[in-house]
């Protein structure tokens, strides 16, 4: 990346609102992300978030104990919106204008997902919660992130993972000398399985040209550097060199 994004996806995992809890949301946490969103807005950046709900509820660790599993992934798609609704509320504390919008039928408490609209309140300045991720079951908040930043014509999908500070050629939590990447293409991490997100979310990137930035959500200002176009964590892009490069 180049200078400022000026439209990009956040994707945020449920994990990163927990901070040091093991569940739910960390007040102080979530307070932190929504201040580095609200300052970018504020710059001047058009910017949509896909929230996860792994804080609360994870669809496929429930279908392991026996649940339907397109019932247990609807009930995650709830936990996505109580995610949502959170970081609504800490993002208008911040400062910013936010409008909320779910794949799943919620009037009450959010506006149904509606492309056009989506982008109308990005140009005015908004930021853009997704929520309840596609609306489908079997698909992951990873593929609801994909598809957003496409149909909104984001430049570039923001992957905030929770403790992991880039792609890895191995797991760096159970391999030691494990190498972080600083830059590789779409197919060189799909060919091999390198976690940067799941198969059919990283295919759509490829597909469409999306360039990934896989982060750390955690380091310091993590949220507001990558908006900024700073160099971290692991550039993901479909012009990438013959090799992947390596962080040195």
């Amino acid at each position: 990346m180049s200078g400022p994004c000026r439209r990009a996806l956040v994707k945020l995992s449920g994990e990163a609102l927990m901070g040091d809890r093991e569940f739910g949301i960390d007040a102080d946490a979530i307070s932190g992300l929504a201040g580095q969103i609200a300052r970018a807005s504020r710059a001047g950046v058009e910017i949509a978030i896909v929230v996860g709900g792994g804080n609360f509820w994870r669809g496929q660790a429930a279908a392991e104990t026996g649940m339907d599993r397109a019932t247990a992934d609807y009930a995650g798609m709830l936990s996505t919106m109580m995610n949502a609704l959170a970081l609504q509320d800490a993002l208008e504390h911040a400062g910013a204008e936010v409008r909320t919008q779910t794949a799943l039928p919620m009037a009450q408490i959010a506006e149904p997902y509606t492309r056009r609209r989506a982008i109308r309140h990005l140009e005015k300045g908004r930021v853009v919660v997704f929520a309840a991720g596609t609306g489908n079951p079997f698909m992951t908040t990873d593929t609801a992130a994909a598809l957003r930043a496409i149909e909104v014509e984001c430049e570039t999908l923001l992957m905030a993972k929770s403790g992991v500070d880039g792609v890895y050629d191995a797991d760096p939590a159970t391999t030691p000398d494990a190498t972080r990447f600083e830059h590789l293409s779409h197919l060189e991490a799909l060919q091999r399985r390198l976690g940067v997100m799941d198969g059919t979310a990283l295919s759509l990137c490829m597909e469409h040209e999306l360039p990934i930035v896989v982060f750390d959500v955690r380091a310091p200002e993590g949220i507001a550097r990558a908006l900024r176009g700073e160099r971290i964590g692991t550039l993901v892009s479909a012009r990438a060199p013959a090799e992947p490069v390596r962080a040195r």
